[in-house]
C-alpha cells in the first residue's frame, strides 16, 4: 500500500511541475516555454513556447524582456527560401489568431537571447516578461533544458 501511494504522490509531483510551465493572459494560454543550454562563449540562446488564443479577437505578442540574461530579447522567422536559410527578426511581433495556436519552434518562429550574459544551464529558469498587444505583459520562466547534439554545432541553441 505504501508503494502504492508513493508512486501515486511522485506522478502527482511530475504533473504539478509540467502544469507550472503553464501561463495566461488574457484569452491566451502560454505553454510550455523552454530554452537548451549553451555552449561556454556561445553569444545567443533560443527560446520556444506555445500560445493558445481561445478567444474571439487575434491578438500579438509584441516584445519579450529578460534583463537578467540578455539586454536585447527578439522575436524571429527562420524560413528555408530557394534553397537558403534565413532568419530575421519580426518588429511588428507575432500574431496569435483568435481561435489558433501558434508554436515557437526550433527552424520556424522563436525566441532569441542576444548577447547572453551568461551560458544557459541545463536545470535553470530564465525569467523573462512577454508583452501582447490586448493581453498585456505576463511574466514567465523559460526552462533550460540540455542542448540537442544537432545544436551544438549552429549559431544558437535550438536550432537544428
Amino acid at each position: 500500500m505504501n508503494r502504492i501511494l508513493t508512486a501515486l504522490a511522485a506522478l502527482a509531483l511530475s504533473a504539478t511541475a509540467v502544469l507550472a510551465q503553464d501561463y495566461s493572459a488574457g484569452s491566451l494560454d502560454i505553454h510550455r516555454p523552454v530554452s537548451r543550454a549553451t555552449l561556454p562563449g556561445q553569444p545567443v540562446g533560443g527560446g520556444f513556447l506555445t500560445v493558445t488564443n481561445k478567444g474571439t479577437e487575434a491578438d500579438r505578442l509584441v516584445s519579450i524582456a529578460a534583463p537578467s540574461v540578455s539586454d536585447d530579447v527578439q522575436l524571429h522567422e527562420m524560413a528555408v527560401a530557394d534553397g537558403v536559410m534565413t532568419m530575421r527578426p519580426l518588429k511588428d511581433g507575432i500574431e496569435i489568431p483568435a481561435g489558433a495556436t501558434v508554436e515557437l519552434k526550433p527552424g520556424g518562429l522563436h525566441v532569441m537571447f542576444m548577447a547572453i550574459k551568461q551560458p544557459f544551464k541545463e536545470g535553470e529558469a530564465i525569467p523573462a516578461t512577454l508583452t501582447f498587444e490586448k493581453a498585456g505583459a505576463v511574466d514567465v520562466e523559460f526552462k533550460v533544458e540540455a542542448m540537442k547534439p544537432a545544436a551544438a554545432g549552429h549559431g544558437e541553441a535550438g536550432h537544428e
